[in-house]
């Protein structure tokens, strides 16, 4: 059975389900369409960085509705879990998309959430609660994902050692283009378990004509080829083995193997002339290949028993020689290993630009433990590990960068302070003083509104008199008490004149109080637009004389914390990492010894052989010379 790789729909549906049912593809939110665009590059520390840093800005705001992200929320939280799990978080992400599938949201999202959960627990090996996972997928499931779950279904049942509900699930699936030759060929290997030996024969002769249009395709189709092959050797059908794998690709990652087993059944069925075929093309490839260590002795005993003695002696030789150079080399790739250069190549940048840069290990002259790791590093778990120890020292770059920013941070906020803090104490003094005239004029203001709210209920006209008015009431005023103390006959005659125009005066101040009032609001209330305009200006200026201090004020504490977190982080990574790169070391270490064992093994037979061969050489020039 293989665990074929799922689609992952990724940043596509976090995007979709980001915009929501109303708007399309509209985004509201900058920072949450800055995470996706980090995402969307493959930089999923980035996109959690920024989305977590946002998640958490919005969850700790008074009115989080009236912020753009609460437009976004629900696909913002489906992101979160999507982004951990491709940044392999499994523990967060499964914790997010459970957050998910308990929320309001609609059944095709949860259906979708359910789905990424029962995934996360099947490569976790965690195949009850991935069986648990799937059976929450109920109602509508999204289009893109439906032969996704069932096929997720067919490999749980695969592993948990129930074919036959594998074979049933796999029958009934539809698969599309992409899917179409990881089910046929896993139908095939559940048959093959479920003991239905015709059909699972059938099934993966069908599986390896499958038409392949992209490269997993082609691969799993040569590995339906190189099974039915093996199956149909061990069953003693040497003819329609040898056909089978003959449609293996000569180029692809299973050619080795094909060539190698083609070669043995055609000398099982002692057609060892055709044997010779498919073993001297696989003894020229590259003899670092377990499958051509193999063949440089497996075409030397073709030739003997071809009776080719001669040419089967020089050939193990030829043999003899290869092994010892190949046990040579693997003994300087363990002490290589030891000394710390296998991990100094595997985390080389320049390397891990290239998708194939597993391939590309084998071309680089200072990496020559990495000639015979292939085969494990292209396994599944020692890629976890090695993805886990990649992680880790991208990890440990980012918090040596930080370690270096607080100093910067430092050094920015030092000149923000030498160009401040001169500044300041002259322009608080003139603060100081527009505040005082400030508040003065808002006293008056307050009086201004006093008086006026007190004229309505209890009306005084002299109070609204003009300026001119009032200068003249207080002249007849002073006029009139002169001519009171005047006893002579004019002043007394003007004392009539002085009361009428005081009265002139009273008499226009109460006819025309109502309007004066009415203007005297009037001119407030164009006061305070004034006053408003004043106070938003003297806002300003205490909003942007905080921010200027603020803005090198009160770091050290901050900057102190957080340096020692990152120094305490980078010394956790700095642990994990050791204990890590010990893991792969060991691993591969033993992985090298295994393999060293085998060259003995071989280089022991290919010793035998050589004498053996010569022996009869010797033996048949004799008969020939008694002749």
């Amino acid at each position: 059975m293989t665990r074929a790789p799922f689609r992952l729909l990724g940043v596509a549906l976090a995007a979709a389900l980001a915009a929501g049912p109303a708007a399309g593809d509209e985004l509201r939110d900058l920072y949450f369409g800055e995470a996706l665009f980090e995402a969307n590059q493959g930089k999923f520390f980035e996109a959690l960085q920024r989305l977590d840093t946002e998640l958490a800005q919005y969850h700790g705001l008074d009115e989080p509705e009236l912020d753009t992200l609460n437009y976004h929320i629900n696909g913002a939280e489906f992101s979160v879990g999507d982004f951990e799990l491709n940044y392999r978080m499994h523990h967060r992400a499964g914790r997010a998309i459970r957050r998910v599938l308990e929320a309001d949201v609609d059944e095709a999202v949860r259906n979708e959430a359910a789905f990424r959960l029962a995934r996360i627990h099947f490569q976790k090996d965690q195949l009850d609660e991935a069986l648990q996972a799937l059976g929450r997928i109920q109602g509508e499931v999204p289009k893109a994902i439906q032969d996704d779950v069932e096929f997720l279904r067919a490999n749980v049942y695969l592993a948990t050692g129930r074919p036959s509900e594998a074979v049933t699930v796999l029958e009934d699936l539809k698969a599309g283009e992409d899917l179409a030759g990881f089910v046929a060929y896993n139908l095939g290997i559940a048959l093959l378990q479920d003991g239905q030996l015709t059909a699972a024969v059938e099934q993966l002769d069908e599986a390896g004509r499958i038409d392949a249009p992209d490269a997993p395709a082609q691969a799993i189709r040569d590995k339906a080829n190189l099974v039915l092959g093996t199956l149909l050797y061990e069953t003693g059908d040497f003819d329609r083995a040898e056909r089978t794998l003959d449609r293996v690709r000569l180029e692809g990652p299973f050619s080795n193997q094909a060539l190698l087993r083609a070669g043995w059944s055609e000398a099982s069925a002692e057609r060892f002339d055709r044997a010779l075929v498919p073993w001297n093309l696989l003894a020229e490839r590259e003899q670092t290949d377990a499958a051509v260590q193999e063949a440089l002795l497996a075409v030397p005993q073709a030739y003997a028993s071809l009776n080719a003695h001669g040419r089967a002696a020089v050939l193990f030789g030829r043999a003899l020689e290869s092994y010892s150079v190949q046990i040579e080399r693997v003994d300087a790739s363990v002490d290589s290993i030891r000394d710390g250069r296998f991990l100094e190549a595997l985390v080389r940048e320049e390397i891990q630009q290239d998708k194939n840069w597993v391939i590309r290990l084998r071309t680089l002259p200072e990496a020559p433990e990495t000639f015979y790791l292939m085969q494990l590093m292209a396994s599944h778990d020692f890629q976890t590990a090695l993805q886990n120890y990649l992680d880790l020292e991208d990890l440990r770059s980012k918090l040596v960068s930080w370690q270096s920013s607080f100093d910067a941070f430092e050094d920015i906020i030092r000149l923000r302070g030498e160009f401040y803090d001169p500044q300041l104490p002259e322009v608080d003094a003139q603060f100081r003083e527009l505040d005082a005239q400030m508040r003065a004029r808002l006293e008056q203001r307050r009086h201004l509104a006093d008086r006026l709210q007190g004229l309505l209920t209890a009306p005084r006209p002299e109070l609204l008199a003009t300026e001119e008015e009032r200068v003249t009431s207080e002249r007849l005023a002073a006029l009139r008490e002169q001519l009171e103390l005047d006893p002579s006959p004019t002043a007394q005659a003007l004392l009539p004149r002085v009361a009428r125009l005081q009265g002139a005066i009273t008499w226009r101040l109460r006819t025309e109080y109502h309007e004066r009032l009415t203007v005297a609001h009037t001119h407030l209330h164009e006061l305070n637009e004034h006053i408003e305009a004043l106070d938003r200006q003297y806002q300003a200026f205490v909003r942007t004389r905080q921010a200027a201090t603020h803005s090198y004020v009160g770091y050290d504490t901050q900057i102190g914390r957080l340096r020692k977190r990152v120094d305490a982080a980078l010394q956790r990574v700095d642990l994990v990492m050791a204990r890590q790169g010990h893991l792969i070391e060991t691993v591969a270490i033993n992985q090298l010894k295994a393999r060293r064992e085998r060259l003995v093994s071989l280089q022991t037979q290919a010793r035998y052989a050589v004498a053996d061969s010569y022996d009869r050489a010797m033996g048949v020039e004799q008969i020939g010379e008694v002749r």
